[in-house]
């Protein structure tokens, strides 16, 4: 057991090294954003943390030797390395906001996790580089970041494990033979389409700070924003192109929300990749009607008045709860959007983006194989006893060992659900709607919720712990998160 824990220790340090590194590099920002000569109080809420990041980090690294790791082995480092980093980069925001711990993690998580709930207001007055800090713990987290730190570290057979680890990031077809390669690819595309984003807002007239936080809050589908009013602060601050901006914040989360295979098949020539697999088809189709309900929801109760508008907003929406970003232009609890509309937005939080995505949520794959599961279940009814029942996507076969793995994780989605919208009602005073958003949020690593943004604040400690661990639960999909409830998991 000691040997275990020191291995494990290791790849934690190595994860603390690395991130040593990254905890400064908001203060690039500094001569920008508080002239030729900031004072020491803009450079220590980073670089306190950063030298014990760096200190920790190089003693565990260096002092252990290293062992073979286990695959449970692998999900315990993960799983615990981003409660450790969540941690450390809460540190910025105590310093700097003077936010309690629980806040600060609350904060810090959400942002590594892409899920975009904040305990913040008054963003627009808030110091540039802490800004700046929440938008990259969003960009750094959105393709599993924290693994690539142990990869950069250590080679063979452990970094595959820890690649592994990290679930839905994972994804079943690799654009390139060997893992390297594959990180390459995946974060040159990542970087790229996120450059792309930013020089797209430039050329639309937004300013460069601000096209920068929105490029790498989008791409990761993070949601975080420089604003209070997120990405309607375009049409109040009177931008002319704010339906342009609109339209690119809506492309910019679409190619985050796809996987990042199709990506990759596409640059290559492959535009059939768009449209030729189970998810893909069912990606689109869950867009289109989801938008189409909640726009057809709208005109019936507010009239067909500022139609292209509504169904812009309507769109927008839809898009930035289906790939979990959660930017807004309308408030998801304001009247602009009815009852059913509400229901819709639900449904969408539990759906998320396709496998391989920065996107959190159940996945769309998954719902496409529950969905071929209930139907197989019919005609099994229906067919003579001895029949062949194969549950195929894309022609392959999907095995039992898969399925189950899928109904358990979507049996564990269920009951932290339940779990943490009963928590969420005994320790406030919100509607069970509100209650039950609110889990839905930080489970599928959404943002928005039915819960009043005034509200967050002041929330019980014991709620914003439990959507805390909600978070990381769901940006790790449960099931390693509750292996470290396990005994076994500490042997």
């Amino acid at each position: 057991m000691k040997t275990v824990w020191l291995t494990r220790l290791r790849y934690l340090g190595a994860l603390l090294w690395v991130f040593g590194f990254i905890l400064p590099l908001p203060l690039v920002l500094v001569p920008f954003l508080h002239g030729v000569d900031p004072s020491f109080s803009a450079f220590a809420p980073f670089l306190l943390p950063a030298a014990i990041s760096l200190v920790l980090g190089a003693i565990l690294n260096r002092s252990i030797r290293i062992a073979p790791l286990s695959g449970s082995g692998a999900v315990v480092v993960v799983t615990l390395g981003w409660f450790l980093v969540s941690a450390v980069g809460a540190v910025p925001f105590m310093l700097e906001l003077d936010l309690g711990f629980v806040d600060a993690f609350f904060e810090a998580t959400s942002g590594f996790t892409t899920t975009g709930i904040t305990l913040l207001s008054g963003l627009d007055t808030l110091p540039g580089t802490i800004i700046f800090w929440r938008s990259l713990t969003q960009w750094i987290g959105g393709l599993g970041i924290l693994t690539l730190f142990s990869v950069l570290v250590f080679k063979g057979e452990a970094s595959h494990k820890l690649y592994g680890a990290e679930s839905h990031k994972v994804i079943s077809e690799r654009p390139a033979p060997g893992l390297f390669n594959t990180l390459k690819i995946l974060w040159t595309i990542y970087s790229t389409f996120t450059l792309g984003v930013f020089l797209a807002l430039l050329a639309e007239g937004v300013g460069w700070y601000d096209a920068l936080n929105h490029a790498l809050t989008t791409l990761s589908t993070g949601g975080f924003s420089p604003h209070d009013a997120s990405i309607d602060y375009f049409r109040q601050a009177g931008f002319e192109n704010y339906r342009l901006i609109e339209y690119t914040i809506i492309f910019g989360m679409t190619l985050g929300g796809l996987s990042f295979v199709i990506h990759y098949r596409v640059l290559r020539g492959k535009l059939s990749a768009l449209w030729d697999s189970m998810e893909v088809k069912l990606f689109w189709r869950i867009i289109a009607g989801a938008t189409g309900l909640v726009f057809l929801n709208h005109v019936v109760e507010h009239g067909f008045s500022g139609a292209v508008d509504s169904f812009r907003y309507s769109l927008f929406q839809v898009v930035a709860l289906m790939t979990t970003t959660g930017f807004a232009t309308k408030d998801i609890g304001a009247s602009f959007f009815p009852a059913m509309a509400k229901q819709v937005f639900l449904l969408l939080m539990l759906v998320g983006g396709m496998v391989g995505s920065t996107s959190g949520g159940l996945k769309v794959f998954r719902i496409g194989v529950l969905w071929k599961t209930v139907k197989r279940q019919v005609r099994k009814t229906v067919n003579p006893p001895k029949a062949v029942n194969p549950l195929l996507v894309d022609g392959k076969l999907v095995s039992r060992e898969e399925v189950g793995r899928i109904s358990a994780l979507f049996f564990a989605w269920i009951v932290f659900i339940i779990a943490g919208g009963l928590i969420t009602a005994f320790f406030s005073d919100l509607t069970p709607m509100a209650a039950f958003s609110g889990i839905f949020s930080a489970l599928g690593n959404i943002g928005p919720s039915y819960i009043p943004l005034k509200k967050w604040p002041e929330l019980h400690p014991v709620i914003k712990v439990v959507y805390s661990i909600g978070m990381l639960a769901g940006r790790l999909e449960i099931l390693p998160v509750l292996l470290l409830f396990s005994r076994k998991a500490w042997r």
